[in-house]
C-alpha cells in the first residue's frame, strides 16, 4: 500500500463504503413485499469502482456477494449506460447465479462520460415463472426453472421501462409482490447514490477513488498474509452430493489446493462432468465459496473487496458441476452445490490447519417451496424458504444448533409471518435432539419443522446430506443425515431428498434437516468412572 494513504482516512471510508452498503440493505428489506425478503433477508448490496471491481459489501449472503462481481462486469459489457439507467438481469450464463436471484445494477456519473462507480444489489425472487412455483424446480434444463432476463435497462434516465416491467410481471405466479420487491431493489439503489455522493462532496472524486484503489490494495496484502500462515504444500479433499434429482449420484467434488508464500491456487479440475438434474454450478458459485472460506481464515475483520481474491488462483474446467455450460439446469447450484464446495475446501485446508478448521456442518440450504392457490382469497402464492440444520463443531468448541450456515445468511420466517401471508399452519418448529456429531466437541442439531397444508398445492423440495452426514474432523464422527417426509392420513411417506409432489388439503410435510459433525473423538470412559471432559462440560 502506498506511503501516500493515510490509514485513518482509509479506515473511515472503508466503514463509510460498507455503512452505504448496510443502508442499502435496510432499505430493500424494510421496503420489500415478500416474505422471503422482508422477514428473511435473502438479498446482498455492494458497492463497486469504475472497473467493476467491488470495494465493500454489507454482511449479507456469502453466495451473492462472491458471485456479484460477473453480473455488474455481464452489465458494463452488454449495455451502454447512462445517468439514471439501472441494469437488470438473473441469467446464470451471463453472471447470475439461478433465476429466482434478480440483480440491479446502477452506475454513479460524477461529470465525466463514463460511470465513477457502481451500485449493486441482489435479491431472490419467490418466484419467477417455470414449471413450478418457487422457481427451484427438478429440472433437466435452464428453460424449465423460469423467466431468463440477460442485462437489460429496467430503468431509463431515471424512469421505470413498464413495458420491459410488463413482460416480467406476466411470467410470474405473484406480478403484484415481484413489483413490489423490484421497486424495493430500485429504491435500494437510489439510496446508495445518495451515500455516494455524499461521500464525494466531502472528500472529492479523486480522493475517494485513489482510497477505493488502496482499499483494493489492502484486501490484497491481507489475504496475502493470511495465505502465508499456511504451510506450504498441496492438500486435496473430496466429498459428494447425494444425487441431482435426476438418477445420477452421487456425485463427487474435488479440489486440490496448493500453498506456496502468500499465494494459492485452487484446481476443481477433477470435479465431476456436469449432470442431467439442477444441481450444477456456473462457475460464479464456485468463485463464491472460494472468497467466502479464504476469508474465514482471517484472524480479524477482512474488508470484502475484489481484492481479497488476487492472492488465489482458481482453476475449473467448463462442463463440469462447478462449472457448468448452457444449457444445463442450474437451480439447485446456487444452494446446494455452493454448500459442498465449502467443505471440500474446509476438508482440504484441516489438513494444512487442523487446529483452526470446524467439522462440516449441515450442507445442505434444505430448499423448500410450496404454490397453487390459496383457498381463503383464491390468490396465487408461492413460498419458498431454507432451512437450518447444525454446525460443525470446530478445536473451539461445539457446533451451533438450528443454525443458517456458510453460504447462506438468512433468517428464518417467523411463524407469524409464513401463516398470515400462505395457507400453511406450522404444526411444529423444533431442535433435532442428537443430530449433531458426537465427540470430543460435538456438532450442533439439526431441526425439525413439520408444516401442514391448508389447500391444494405443488411442493418441491431441493435437500442433501440425505445419505451421507456431514464429516467429521480429528476423530469426530459425521452429523446425523436428514430425512423428508409426508403425514397424509394416518400414513408416514418416505421422501427423497430431492422430489416434486401434489400436495393435498391436510397433509402434513416433515423436514428433519442434518446435524454438524463433530470435533475430536468422545474421550474413553476410565475403569473409575471418569467420564472425562469437553468443552460442552
Amino acid at each position: 500500500m502506498s506511503t501516500s494513504i493515510d490509514p485513518i482516512r482509509l479506515e473511515v471510508l472503508k466503514n463509510r463504503f460498507a455503512s452505504l452498503t448496510e443502508e442499502m440493505g435496510a432499505v430493500l428489506q424494510r421496503t420489500a413485499f415478500s416474505p422471503n425478503i422482508k422477514e428473511r433477508r435473502d438479498f446482498s448490496c455492494a458497492l463497486f469502482d469504475s472497473h467493476g471491481e467491488m470495494l465493500a459489501q454489507a454482511a449479507h449472503i456469502p453466495v451473492h456477494l462472491g458471485s456479484m462481481p460477473l453480473s455488474v462486469a455481464a452489465a458494463i459489457r452488454h449495455v451502454d449506460l447512462a445517468p439514471g439507467d439501472m441494469v437488470m438481469l438473473n441469467d446464470p450464463y451471463c453472471g447470475g447465479t439461478h433465476l429466482p436471484d434478480i440483480t440491479l445494477v446502477m452506475p454513479i456519473f460524477c461529470g465525466s462520460s463514463s460511470p465513477s462507480f457502481y451500485l449493486a444489489n441482489r435479491a431472490h425472487h419467490a418466484d419467477i415463472g417455470g414449471i413450478t412455483a418457487g422457481s427451484l424446480p427438478l429440472s433437466t434444463e435452464i428453460f424449465q426453472e423460469g423467466l431468463r432476463i440477460p442485462p437489460v435497462r429496467i430503468v431509463r434516465q431515471g424512469s421505470l421501462d413498464r413495458e420491459l416491467l410488463g413482460i416480467v410481471l406476466a411470467n410470474v405466479r405473484t406480478p403484484e409482490e415481484r413489483h413490489g420487491d423490484l421497486n424495493a431493489q430500485i429504491a435500494a439503489n437510489r439510496v446508495g447514490e445518495r451515500r455516494l455522493l455524499e461521500i464525494i462532496d466531502r472528500y472529492g472524486l479523486a480522493e475517494t477513488t485513489r482510497y477505493g484503489q488502496a482499499l483494493l490494495d489492502y484486501g490484497e496484502s491481507m489475504m496475502a498474509a493470511v495465505i502465508a500462515t499456511i504451510p506450504d504444500g498441496c492438500y486435496r479433499f473430496e466429498d459428494v452430493l447425494d444425487d441431482d434429482g435426476a438418477g445420477n449420484g452421487p456425485i463427487p467434488i474435488r479440489c486440490e489446493i496448493t500453498v506456496a508464500g502468500d499465494r494459492a491456487q485452487l484446481d476443481f479440475s477433477a470435479s465431476a462432468p456436469q449432470v442431467a438434474g439442477c444441481v450444477n454450478a456456473v462457475r460464479a458459485i464456485t468463485l463464491s465459496a472460494v472468497f467466502y472460506v479464504f476469508r474465514l481464515l482471517a484472524p480479524e475483520d477482512m474488508p470484502g473487496s475484489a481484492g481479497c481474491m488476487r492472492p488465489l488462483a482458481v482453476r475449473t474446467v467448463p462442463g463440469t458441476v462447478v462449472d457448468c455450460t448452457f444449457p444445463a439446469a442450474v437451480a439447485g447450484g446456487n444452494v446446494e452445490t455452493s454448500q459442498r464446495i465449502v467443505d471440500v475446501l474446509l476438508g482440504a485446508l484441516a489438513q494444512a490447519l487442523p487446529e483452526c478448521i470446524p467439522a462440516a456442518s449441515c450442507g445442505t440450504m434444505n430448499n423448500l417451496t410450496i404454490g397453487g392457490r390459496d383457498p381463503r382469497n383464491q390468490n396465487l402464492f408461492a413460498y419458498y424458504e431454507t432451512i437450518a440444520g447444525g454446525a460443525g463443531g470446530s478445536p473451539l468448541g461445539c457446533g451451533a444448533s438450528g443454525l443458517q450456515t456458510h453460504m447462506t445468511n438468512t433468517l428464518n420466517t417467523p411463524v407469524e409471518a409464513l401463516e398470515h401471508v400462505y395457507p400453511l399452519r406450522v404444526r411444529r418448529y423444533a431442535l433435532r435432539e442428537a443430530s449433531g456429531g458426537p465427540g470430543q466437541n460435538p456438532g450442533g442439531d439439526g431441526v425439525i419443522k413439520e408444516l401442514e397444508l391448508l389447500g391444494e398445492a405443488q411442493i418441491t423440495l431441493i435437500s442433501d446430506r440425505r445419505k451421507q452426514g456431514p464429516f467429521g474432523l480429528a476423530g469426530g464422527a459425521p452429523g446425523r443425515t436428514g430425512r423428508n417426509s409426508l403425514l397424509r392420513e394416518g400414513q408416514v411417506l418416505e421422501l427423497p431428498g430431492k422430489c416434486s409432489l401434489a400436495g393435498r388439503p391436510g397433509d402434513v410435510l416433515i423436514i428433519e434437516t442434518p446435524g454438524g459433525g463433530a470435533w475430536g473423538s468422545k474421550p474413553a470412559v476410565s475403569e473409575e468412572g471418569d467420564h472425562g471432559r469437553s468443552d460442552r462440560d
